[in-house]
């Protein structure tokens, strides 16, 4: 299997499974892994080495901005892309602070969802 490996965490099991289930129909990407644990995503991400990390920001434990900042922190490591249920312009300009490359709506077409994973996903 090729393409960009995509790793995804979104805390809602439902949603999360549902992201899972729409990403790996497609060729151009590889869903690696993912999780709702906000503690396992460093080391998930440091031993998987994904391209991409997509993290929904809006979490009840409030450290969604904090997860975008640790990986986009990493030497060598994934894109952070924003992956949220419904925009806010502050959100988006606080993620970009934070390091995100990308900022993405889940309700966009999967066709288009896809485009622009894999146009944020290093070469």
């Amino acid at each position: 299997m090729s393409g960009a490996r995509i790793y995804i965490v979104d805390e809602h099991p439902s949603v999360r499974m549902a992201l899972v289930d729409r990403l790996r129909r497609a060729p151009e990407l590889q869903v690696i892994g993912h999780t709702g644990d906000a503690q396992t995503v460093l080391a998930d991400v440091e031993a998987m080495r994904p391209d991409v990390v997509l993290v929904e920001v809006k979490r009840t434990d409030g450290l969604g901005l904090e997860l975008i900042r640790q990986v986009a922190s990493l030497p060598d490591g994934p894109r952070a892309v924003v992956l949220t249920s419904y925009g806010a312009t502050w959100e988006h300009e606080a993620a970009a602070r934070a390091g995100a490359s990308g900022y993405l709506l889940k309700d966009i077409d999967s066709e288009e969802l896809i485009r622009q994973i894999v146009a944020l996903a290093p070469s």
